[in-house]
């Protein structure tokens, strides 16, 4: 028992023991999620004559999808707009493939034609709040979002030409120019629902 009480104390580094991990500093919550919390809720129910808080709409998910016809000739292209969603996003992207084959655009079943991010929860909101605050600024002549834009079940979807409206995009390093889809779905049951939903978030809506 002494020898193996003395080889202990030979395999214990010498100097002050490590100290314990102090607690995580914890998260910032989303601005956006909390202005939704806060003022929007009420400004709905009062608009809508709303009688319980779960009937207000809200944000679903965001979808960003980026075609990529090109890449079935250079498969670099692929490398790149993956990279570039990943920065604006903060989520690795998901690689689409054709379902079907045409020989016309030397397409095969299974190539990778695309990538696409599905957003959620706070990564959701915070997305939502740079787009609206820091990217669509920059948009040259930019007049606003077309009003008529939703699919008639209180979804939005708007058009991006290119990425460098992103701060997160670096000038330097992008090889092209290439648009993106960003599609909004939300909880709402009709579009007047939602475009008062998307308002009161802060989109700018062409009037």
């Amino acid at each position: 028992m002494a020898e193996r009480a003395e080889k202990q104390k030979k395999k214990e580094p010498k100097g002050k023991p490590a100290a314990p991990p102090g607690p995580a500093a914890p998260a910032v919550p989303p601005r956006l999620r909390e202005r939704y919390r806060q003022e929007i809720v009420p400004a709905l129910m009062k608009q809508f004559q709303y009688r319980n808080r779960c009937q207000v709409p809200g944000l679903e998910k965001i979808v960003l999808n980026m075609g990529l016809g090109e890449a079935v000739a250079n498969s670099k292209v692929m490398d790149a707009a993956v990279e570039e969603l990943a920065a604006i996003t903060g989520q690795r992207p998901v690689i689409t493939r054709a379902k079907k084959s045409e020989a016309a655009f030397k397409l095969r079943a299974g190539m990778p034609i695309g990538a696409k991010v599905t957003l959620r929860g706070d990564r959701m909101y915070e997305f939502l709040d740079r787009l609206l605050s820091a990217a669509l600024p920059r948009i040259r002549d930019f007049r606003g979002l077309p009003p008529k834009s939703f699919d008639g079940r209180g979804n939005y979807a708007l058009g991006v030409r290119e990425q460098l409206i992103f701060p997160e995009v670096r000038y330097e390093k992008v090889e092209a120019t290439r648009g993106m889809d960003i599609c909004v779905a939300t909880t709402a049951r009709t579009d007047e629902e939602a475009r008062a939903l998307l308002e009161q978030l802060g989109f700018p809506f062409r009037k």
